[in-house]
């Protein structure tokens, strides 16, 4: 008589043997494979290895990367915004599978909450840089639940729509409320302390330990994603996605998972926004348009709806190639519309599609599943030999 957990397990590998049959060989098949091969502690060391090589980007400026023109550590940091917006975006699209077509309103009430609290030219109370993250956070958030209160009962293009006015309606509120400065916007707004032989550390011209702080950011907030997804509501979320009516038959509070999500995500959009801000020292309306907010959903497509490390590298492709090669910088967005054409034809999860393993434990059942198979085929061996 075999343990729960060997049931599990026994029809985990079941279906993973069906879906690898299924699933067409991809060139980065070897990869993954290495890489689901490798043991938890292992793989935090790699991650570790390559956290420390992103540090060293900016000063290293490897000559294959370099940006001709362009100031490569300014360059990193856009790179670490997008990504950053890529991966709060991706909670909303990839995981609760909530089309969003406004989520730079999100970005712009972030950039002003750090504008109100920190420009000189604002009359608000002012605040430290830092403190305004959280609240930046908080604002958003905040923002995000008065907007998915009555919106979320919506589903597909309906929710799109309504999103996509959310946006334009948080840019003309920056144009016609006079607080808000409009066209004239805000300037001087802050940064966080420190200096360096008498200067300030962070300053509008010196990109590196603005990316510092982004990657940093962007760090912690993948760990506390990846944790979420691993819960009970990170499952919620694709079973959102995958077929909303069927969740909730099997009891699935539906509507208040899509409202988690999409307040974390405007958390997270929130956070990048104030970062956004701090690092240009700048921000008035014409910063947080339609078609930026078109980038950030190609990011996340091109990347990987679903997956928080594609999302992220779409986003740091989608910053990174008109600064690498100027020429399609006037056409970029002609060039991202065509390229989500091909993929949508040719590769419709992504350069990174999502593979969700549902199990909180997947790994350690994955391995029961196969010590048992091996000890199966082991005993039909003694059985044949008898």
């Amino acid at each position: 008589m075999t343990s729960p957990i060997e049931d599990v397990a026994a029809s985990q590998a079941h279906a993973d043997e069906q879906a690898e049959e299924t699933r067409k060989p991809t060139r980065f098949a070897g990869l993954q494979r290495w890489w689901n091969g490798l043991a938890r502690p292992q793989q935090w060391l790699v991650l570790g290895l390559v956290a420390v090589l992103l540090y060293a980007l900016p000063l290293l400026n490897p000559p294959l990367l370099t940006t001709p023109g362009y100031d490569f550590p300014i360059v990193l940091c856009d790179m670490a915004r997008f990504a950053l917006v890529a991966l709060g975006l991706n909670v909303v699209v990839g995981q609760a599978g909530l089309l969003d077509l406004g989520y730079i309103g999100f970005f712009a009430v972030g950039s002003y909450v750090a504008a109100l609290w920190t420009s000189t030219d604002s009359t608000m109370v002012k605040i430290p840089y830092l403190a305004t993250l959280p609240l930046a956070m908080i604002v958003t958030g905040f923002v995000g639940v008065v907007l998915g209160l009555p919106t979320l009962r919506l589903r597909g293009d309906y929710l799109a729509i309504v999103t996509l006015g959310f946006g334009e309606i948080i840019r003309l509120l920056a144009t016609i409320i006079p607080a808000l400065k409009g066209n004239t916007g805000f300037q001087n707004i802050g940064s966080p302390p420190g200096a360096w032989n008498g200067k300030p550390v962070f300053t509008i011209t010196n990109g590196t330990p603005w990316f510092w702080l982004f990657l940093t950011v962007i760090i912690v907030v993948t760990l506390l994603l990846g944790n979420l997804e691993r819960s009970r509501v990170g499952r919620a979320w694709i079973a959102i996605r995958e077929d909303e009516d069927a969740a909730e038959v099997m009891g699935v509070p539906t509507f208040k998972f899509k409202l988690w999500a999409f307040t974390i995500g405007a958390a997270i959009g929130g956070l990048s926004g104030a970062l956004f801000a701090g690092q240009i020292g700048f921000v008035n309306n014409q910063k947080f348009d339609v078609a930026t907010s078109m980038l950030f959903i190609a990011a996340v497509v091109m990347g990987g709806a679903g997956n928080k490390f594609g999302a992220m590298i779409g986003g740091a492709i989608v910053a990174y190639l008109p600064y690498r090669f100027g020429f399609i910088a006037d056409k970029k967005y002609l060039i991202f519309g065509v390229v989500l054409v091909m993929l949508m034809i040719f590769r419709p999860q992504g350069l990174f599609g999502a593979r969700n393993h549902l199990l909180a434990y997947g790994r350690s059942i994955k391995r029961q599943a196969a010590r048992l198979r091996r000890d199966a085929r082991g005993d039909a061996a003694l059985k044949e030999g008898a």
